[in-house]
């Protein structure tokens, strides 16, 4: 099961990355973070912004709502989705 926080604003994400894949997608779970590919290089923040913008876009949320909390030089990172509850995250990226 997925690592994710409610609070007022939104939501907490856990999240595993992986850089330089074939392509963009949402793997699902993994350790209990969620597992995204992106095909950025994990260099100068590139797979951080790389990640912004797909979770915008997948969610269909501006990217204002998706901040990086922790884990800029890690492939483990906390994202916080302001706007957004567990269940709409969970049905948009998928995962029920």
């Amino acid at each position: 099961m997925i690592n994710i926080l409610e609070n007022d604003e939104g939501i907490t994400v856990e999240i595993k990355v992986q850089p330089r894949a074939s392509r963009n997608q949402i793997v699902g779970e993994q350790e209990g973070m969620l597992k995204v590919k992106l095909t950025a290089p994990p260099v100068e923040g590139e797979a951080n912004q790389a990640l912004v913008d797909y979770l915008a876009s997948v969610l269909d949320t501006p990217r204002r709502n998706v901040v990086l909390v922790k884990g800029e030089s890690s492939r483990q990172k906390i994202v916080a989705i302001n706007g957004m509850n567990r269940e709409a995250f969970l049905k948009k990226i998928g995962v029920e």
